[in-house]
């Protein structure tokens, strides 16, 4: 049996710039694992942080609501990594081909310097996306990726950027 490529990638961008439809995309196209930093951190840790404090009933729950703490997130997150910045990574790559989400500068460069992931992209929504999120809750900067995808225009043009994205992670101009 030929053995799956296990690919160790980084999809960034602010909120709701269209990281996770990109990460869907590439998972419906080309089998791609994914996993969203937030929900894995969920998981791990913040649900049973946050559960008593906010009444939440599940992990689901609490992703759902991280928008409205999105500053409580990052800082729960960054306290999970402080003994290794790149610890919520190496966790996310044990199982998946993606990591989808980081905010945090320092823990990108731990990454860069740990040479955890082979390519660094960036969703960029800027045009199309009123939202602005704070730098409190996201330090990484579109100049920090490797590659920098458009997500300006339809669903349909995102669909071509992750063809792009699947040439690039595969060392196919």
């Amino acid at each position: 049996m030929i053995k799956k490529k296990k690919y160790n990638f980084l999809i960034a961008g602010l909120g709701r710039g269209g990281k996770d439809t990109l990460s869907e995309i590439l998972r419906d196209k080309y089998g791609i694992t994914f996993q969203s930093s937030s929900y894995a951190a969920a998981e791990i840790f913040i649900y049973d942080l946050m559960k008593d404090v906010y009444g939440y009933d599940s992990v689901q729950e609490c992703f759902d609501d991280r928008h409205n703490h999105r500053d409580l997130w990052y800082n729960l997150i960054s306290e999970y990594n402080k003994d290794d910045k790149a610890k919520l990574a190496k966790g996310i790559l044990e199982s998946s081909d993606c990591y989808v989400g980081m905010r945090s500068r320092e823990e990108l460069e731990a990454c860069k310097e740990q040479g955890i992931f082979s390519h660094i992209f960036w969703v960029d929504a800027s045009e199309r996306v009123a939202y602005k999120e704070p730098e409190s809750s996201c330090t990484v900067t579109k100049d920090m990726a490797d590659y920098v995808i458009n997500n300006n225009g339809t669903l349909k043009d995102l669909e071509h950027m992750a063809d792009i994205v699947w040439g690039i992670i595969n060392d196919k101009p």
